[in-house]
């Protein structure tokens, strides 16, 4: 997920994030109808603002929000007349209650955008606090090994995997995000929005994802965790979810017509290891089922 120099080392590396068919979807307690929203307020990270880069959307540049996103998407398939977009790119679960500090100013804390007569709301968030921008930067970094598994050696500890060791610590500061949303949008309907897969489940494309083809499953399974896990806290919380992780054949090793998600060098204005246009509009597709 994008993040700017005093965030991340850089927006590149930190477009590296996380390095977003068929669905797993996790059903929750929760029950809506697409009709009548009236004011839906997106919160989440790139995963969530970023789409067509030469479309912008305001706020702060550093937040690279765009108007081709899937919250706007959405807010036009559901006929929603008051969109508020708050997401921005970088975000962690911390940027919820507190302002983010981005090139050309400051995110106000997202969950400022929450007001009681709010209705529907969508986050994405978490890749950005188990670190995805500076973990795919050093599988890249290691990835000369090509035909090894440099990086998941790398993150493997006494035999323990700090990845998923990082995932399952996360869990309760998902819980309480949900439950401030709840908290302060009391009558809306919370859609916990899982992240596009980056990466097929086997072989990859190096150099286009500089990652070893032996970390390529590790890597995929990692995010697969993380989705699975959103979903989780969100049945456990009154959320709904949205899980791509049945997802297949619309990963950045794919061909540009036909992927979701950009490799490193994009084939269209979208950032590099994120959802383009056709992703954003496919997620918002995803959530509008859920509804």
């Amino acid at each position: 997920m994008l993040r700017t120099p005093n965030r991340r080392k850089t927006v590149l590396s930190a477009a590296l994030a996380l390095s977003a068919a068929s669905l797993a979807l996790v059903t929750a307690p929760a029950q809506a109808t697409a009709a009548g929203f009236h004011k839906y307020v997106a919160l989440g990270d790139s995963y969530t603002a970023v789409g067509d880069l030469l479309q912008p959307a305001g706020g702060p540049l550093g937040c690279f929000r765009s108007s081709v996103n899937f919250p706007h998407d959405l807010a036009a398939r559901l006929h929603v007349a008051d969109l508020v977009d708050a997401s921005c790119g970088g975000a962690v679960t911390a940027d919820m209650t507190g302002p983010q500090s981005v090139i050309g100013g400051t995110n106000p804390a997202q969950f400022d955008s929450l007001t009681p007569d709010t209705d529907l709301v969508t986050v994405g968030i978490g890749g950005n606090d188990i670190g995805f921008g500076d973990i795919v930067t050093t599988c890249g970094e290691l990835s000369l090994d090509v035909f090894g598994n440099p990086c998941q050696q790398h993150f493997t500890v006494n035999g323990t995997d700090q990845l998923v060791a990082r995932i399952d610590a996360l869990a309760p500061t998902i819980d309480a995000v949900i439950q401030g949303i709840h908290q302060r949008a009391p009558h809306a309907t919370v859609v916990v929005v899982g992240y596009l897969p980056v990466l097929p489940a086997s072989g990859g494309c190096w150099p286009s994802m500089p990652v070893a083809v032996g970390d390529v499953p590790w890597l995929h399974g990692i995010e697969q965790k993380l989705n699975t896990m959103l979903s989780t806290e969100a049945a456990a919380n009154g959320a709904l979810s949205v899980n791509p992780n049945g997802v297949t054949g619309r990963d950045a090793c794919q061909w540009p017509w036909t992927r979701w998600v950009e490799p490193v060098i994009p084939a269209q204005p979208a950032a590099p290891v994120h959802p383009n246009p056709a992703g954003q509009s496919a997620v918002a597709s995803m959530i509008a089922s859920r509804l």
